[in-house]
């Protein structure tokens, strides 16, 4: 098995600017923002960090904490593009602006590999606010987003608006990604590419409980029977856990032992533009043919 490296470089509408002292200073659009940055653990390029806002977490360790305004940033958010997906970023109370700019090289990897197909079909569990879903929207592909929140799949289904595929053959579902993922199993249904994303834990629409060390292998096991050997990709990523690449880069590699490709894991990543330096922020097993 193969560990590999996704790094995103900064566009036009994001930029990591700086990063150290467990913070990072990033730009979304035209706002600056301070967030907690635990992998951060050198000096930063610079001393004086010029943000709109900052958010500044809590005592206890599972993502408590509040934002504090310098200046003034539309609560509604603003609109932000990557290509030709548009989408509302705006701050959340979960300290991140509504999409993960980490995932900007995954979403192009997505593309590739679906390229020279005419009408993939992909699926995309915990899909959130969609952007995954609209990356791959936008190249042709029929796609089904899958979330627990009602909240998210509106958003996602307002930045599909805002991006003009309103009209794309996209499946809104709100929905437990395992139930509905092993719903499609007995429904005898294939898919040629699938992304998921899952939360570290979380609660389904009609109160299932999701705790990613337990249940995700089982659901591994239901996305592999979605999957034969026409179909191209399977992308899993993993954030705020102690769990390493390799395993489960190997729950991978035993899943699909059977089919033809290629396992790799490894870090996603975001180049820093003061000097270069990427910063990890979370771990990442790919499935390919």
């Amino acid at each position: 098995m193969q560990l590999v490296t996704l790094v995103g470089e900064p566009w036009r509408d994001y930029a990591l600017l700086d990063s150290g002292h467990g913070r990072k200073l990033e730009r979304y659009g035209r706002y600056r923002f301070v967030r907690p940055e635990a992998q951060a653990l050198w000096a930063p390029a610079q001393d004086d960090w010029s943000a709109d806002a900052e958010f500044v977490p809590g005592s206890d360790e599972d993502g408590g904490g509040q934002w504090q305004y310098a200046r003034s940033i539309p609560r509604d958010g603003w609109e932000l593009a990557w290509h030709d997906v548009r989408f509302t970023a705006q701050t959340t109370p979960f300290r991140h602006l509504g999409f993960f700019p980490d995932m900007a090289p995954v979403w192009t990897w997505m593309q590739a590999h679906v390229a020279d197909m005419a009408t993939p079909e992909c699926l995309n569990l915990f899909g959130y606010t969609g952007v995954g879903t609209l990356a791959m929207a936008s190249t042709g592909a029929k796609m089904v987003h899958v979330d627990a929140s009602k909240k998210s799949v509106e958003a996602a289904r307002a930045n599909a608006r805002l991006s003009g595929l309103a009209e794309a053959p996209v499946r809104w579902m709100i929905d437990d990604a395992a139930k509905f993922t092993a719903r499609e199993v007995r429904r005898g249904r294939r898919y040629d590419g699938i992304l998921l994303d899952p939360p570290k834990y979380g609660r389904g629409p009609t109160g299932e409980v999701w705790r990613l060390e337990e249940h995700l292998p089982a659901l591994i096991a239901d996305c592999r029977r979605l999957l034969d050997a026409e179909s191209r990709f399977l992308f899993l990523t993993v954030y705020a856990v102690r769990m390493s690449a390799l395993a489960i880069g190997e729950m991978l590699r035993q899943a699909f032992a059977d089919l033809p490709g290629t396992v790799e894991a490894g870090e996603l990543a975001v180049r820093e533009e003061a000097r270069g330096i990427a910063l990890p922020t979370a771990i990442f097993a790919r499935w390919s043919r």
